[in-house]
């Protein structure tokens, strides 16, 4: 489990290019020829989790849980499973809002500007290892946990568009059309086109 111990805007954050190049440093707790971790380090937030590869699949949760290099949790493992039985190589973990919690009922109730920033950073340098970035919607129903997860979606999208990034999701979508949690499903399940532009205005 992890609990917040504060807000966000209490810690000193790493600025994600800082992160990035430590992430590039080897580290003597996991093969960096293997994993990217940004921040290097278990903290109160992290900007992507993953394996490196040519052909990445860049999945969006809402927000990062205890997950590390060597030791994914059951989300991860499934975001593995169907990034690799896809056609894809290798996987980034990525989310809405960088805080760090088991249970999104205990992230921060306002959002923290610079924290948002920087996640945005990092979401642009992951859309930046694929000439035609995929990106898997895979929030679920946890999006409506806080008011500013909403605005920040929007950011992503942006991004993204600039980026040429095609959306997809898996499994089936919610009755107010938000994308399936990775959990729970299927090891063959395939990912099909998302219209993320239409869901934000209509999901919410």
């Amino acid at each position: 489990m992890h609990i917040p111990k504060g807000t966000t805007a209490e810690l000193e954050l790493t600025t994600f290019r800082e992160a990035l190049a430590a992430a590039n440093t080897p580290n003597p707790d996991y093969d960096i020829e293997k994993w990217i971790y940004a921040p290097n380090f278990y903290s109160e937030y992290r900007y992507i989790l993953g394996t490196r590869g040519e052909k990445p699949l860049i999945c969006i949760g809402i927000n990062p849980s205890t997950a590390q290099p060597d030791h994914l949790d059951n989300t991860l493992k499934s975001v593995q499973r169907i990034a690799l039985g896809n056609g894809f190589d290798s996987f980034l973990m990525f989310n809405v809002y960088a805080q760090r919690a088991t249970d999104p009922n205990t992230m921060e109730k306002v959002c923290n500007p610079m924290l948002h920033r920087e996640n945005m950073e990092a979401f642009s340098y992951v859309l930046s290892l694929s000439k035609s970035p995929a990106v898997w919607a895979a929030w679920g129903s946890v999006i409506e946990k806080r008011p500013y997860l909403r605005a920040c979606l929007r950011d992503l999208l942006a991004i993204g568009k600039d980026r040429g990034a095609s959306w997809y999701c898996a499994g089936a979508i919610t009755k107010k059309g938000h994308p399936h949690h990775p959990l729970y499903l299927r090891k063959d399940e395939v990912l099909r086109p998302f219209d993320v532009a239409n869901y934000l205005e209509t999901a919410f």
